[in-house]
């Protein structure tokens, strides 16, 4: 299937200093790309994969797994590394959780972390019925666009798989047991409203990690999508000035200044 308009992976080269943006669920990049480009402008190295089976179909979705889309960061963030003196990454919903799992497993190959609204359960009756729906049943109604800006769209899926959303839960429940080994500097931004992702997801994971370097923003006036919403400007400067606290130079030649 083509890649729907909008959803291209993006990558920029930069300077020494390096973040690796992570999609959500059912999302593609599209929901990023204006994060990535503020990023991009001020000199920073930016990856923005498309997840295997997300941007097409959504039965191509269905016949990936949480095996499939933490493979593709885990491979963007090792190129990162061997391009970039600093590297941190990110992501919304599910692309936080995979950024989180990354931090879990590279340690000191990452900076820093910034999470969306990230996901850490899929809640509700639905949850329990997963492992047996899914065979009874293909898919379910989508999660895109819960956004509160007028004329603001995602580019995702209508539907959600349910095979796909079963290796999701299956996902969280392994990130849950992998938080406390997350030990690097972490921003976490939520929404007071998200119709997707409750604030006890963001809760749960700033209960779990280890990090002693620790910033929670509390985003009113946005809903799931953030990134796309009234608060994305605010998500892009705090973030933006995060990393130029951990990284405000390498003090080499072409490096971009953050701060």
């Amino acid at each position: 299937m083509p890649v729907l308009p909008g959803a291209e992976p993006y990558r920029h080269e930069g300077g020494e200093v390096g973040v690796l943006l992570c999609h959500g669920f059912t999302g593609s990049p599209q929901s990023l790309r204006p994060w990535a480009d503020h990023h991009a402008a001020r000199g920073l190295t930016v990856s923005l994969p498309l997840l295997p089976g997300h941007g097409t179909h959504w039965e191509d979705l269905q016949l990936t797994g949480w095996q499939d889309w933490y493979a593709e960061v885990d491979r963007e963030l090792r190129v990162l590394r061997e391009r970039c003196a600093r590297v941190f990454v990110a992501g919304l919903s599910m692309g936080g959780a995979l950024a989180l799992r990354l931090a879990a497993k590279h340690g000191e190959g990452v900076d820093g972390v910034v999470v969306v609204n990230p996901a850490n359960k899929v809640h509700g009756l639905s949850a329990y019925a997963l492992p047996v729906a899914r065979h009874l049943v293909r898919t379910t109604k989508g999660i895109a666009s819960d956004i509160a800006k007028a004329g603001a769209a995602e580019t995702g899926y209508d539907r959600v798989p349910l095979h796909a959303a079963h290796s999701l839960r299956s996902y969280f429940r392994l990130l849950d047991g992998e938080l406390p080994q997350v030990t690097q500097p972490l921003l976490l931004l939520h929404s007071a409203q998200d119709h997707v992702v409750p604030p006890a997801d963001s809760a749960r994971i700033l209960s779990r990690v280890s990090s002693l370097d620790v910033t929670e923003v509390v985003l009113e006036q946005s809903y799931h999508v953030a990134t796309l919403d009234h608060d994305a400007d605010r998500i892009f400067e705090e973030s933006l000035a995060f990393i130029g606290r951990l990284a405000p130079s390498v003090g080499k030649e072409g490096t971009a200044s953050v701060g």
